[in-house]
């Protein structure tokens, strides 16, 4: 069975928006990440087990708001208390978080289809989550996560870089369509690139 990506028939390629006589460079990018697992992990209450002692992919989850540790093939979004979120590319991983993390103490869950993932990068990145989000987003920087709504949709941010800002938003499959527009149409006023 194919998996056909949420944003499959709206991403397109090319220039949009304010990017006439302007150097390519500083244009947003706007790409649909594919092909990720995304596991969420939470711990039950009634749990004894210490979270700090296993890990993921040499990761140790971390039960500190806002927090996120990474390599270069995984990331750990604390997504709520002992609640977390397993992004990265090595699709066999499921299996081995599966073993570690006991359905008698952790539900894990494979989110992997039921997301969608577009990844903005350039310098205006935060003006155009602050066109959408009453977050502040002043107060947050690399390597950290935020849950919040972006005109009316759920949507988690992950902070992936800071120079240039780059930045993967995640929202749930059914919201895709709407939250892609949603963003493109605030990247418009400074111009943005689809890859």
């Amino acid at each position: 069975m194919t998996s056909i990506s949420a944003l499959n028939y709206i991403h397109k390629t090319g220039f949009f928006g304010n990017y006439e006589n302007q150097n390519e460079e500083n244009l947003l990018k706007v790409s649909e990440i594919k092909n990720l697992l995304i596991v969420q992990i939470v711990q039950y209450k009634n749990s004894k087990v210490l979270f700090e002692s296993l890990d993921i992919d040499t990761l140790k989850l971390k039960n500190e708001p806002l927090s996120v540790v990474s390599n270069n093939n995984t990331r750990i979004l604390w997504n709520g208390p002992k609640n977390w979120f397993v992004v990265s590319t090595k699709k066999n991983l499921l299996k081995n978080i599966s073993e570690i993390f006991k359905e008698t103490d952790f539900a894990v869950t494979d989110l992997s289809q039921s997301r969608a993932i577009i990844e903005l990068e350039g310098k205006y990145t935060i003006e155009v989550l602050k066109k959408g989000c009453p977050f502040n987003f002043n107060t947050i920087d690399k390597n950290n996560s935020i849950n919040s709504i972006y005109n009316g949709i759920a949507f988690t941010v992950d902070i992936v870089e800071n120079n240039p800002n780059k930045i993967r938003l995640f929202t749930l499959r059914s919201f895709g369509e709407s939250f892609y527009h949603s963003i493109t149409d605030a990247c418009l006023e400074f111009g943005y690139k689809s890859l």
